[in-house]
């Protein structure tokens, strides 16, 4: 899969899409591999606060929950309804229609520490030769 470009990457496996202050945070074709089928999404309340680094909701797969941690500290403005009902949306496109929530950004220089799309790609590639060996 090869990742969009204009995004940034976390090594928890998010990405961020920024326009403007308005940063767009879903999870990674590679979480979703690895989580599997998902089946539950737990999202922030609309109106709340994250915190750069910290957990701000769950996905839920049949194999296991893993904790969804925010690129950069803001207000959330929505959570992606669209995931209550499908959350396995989540396994067909991860970096478009399944995005998780939409921040406004408090400190937009959070986001200068994350990685562009060729270093995340690495940084899987050695995630992956890491599992193998």
């Amino acid at each position: 899969m090869a990742y969009p470009t204009e995004y940034r990457y976390t090594k928890e496996h998010e990405w961020v899409n920024v326009a403007g202050d308005v940063a767009t945070v879903g999870i990674t074709d590679y979480a979703q591999h690895e989580l599997g089928d998902v089946v539950f999404v737990e999202s922030p309340k609309v109106g709340s606060s994250v915190t750069a680094g910290k957990t701000f909701g769950t996905v839920e797969s049949v194999k296991a929950v893993s904790e969804i941690y925010a690129p950069a500290s803001g207000e959330v403005l929505e959570a992606n309804p669209e995931l209550q009902s499908n959350p396995e949306k989540i396994n067909t496109d991860p970096h478009g229609a399944a995005w998780l929530v939409k921040i406004k950004l408090s400190n937009p220089s959070e986001l200068a520490g994350l990685m562009d799309a060729a270093g995340y790609e690495a940084y899987v590639a050695e995630k992956q030769k890491e599992a193998s060996a």
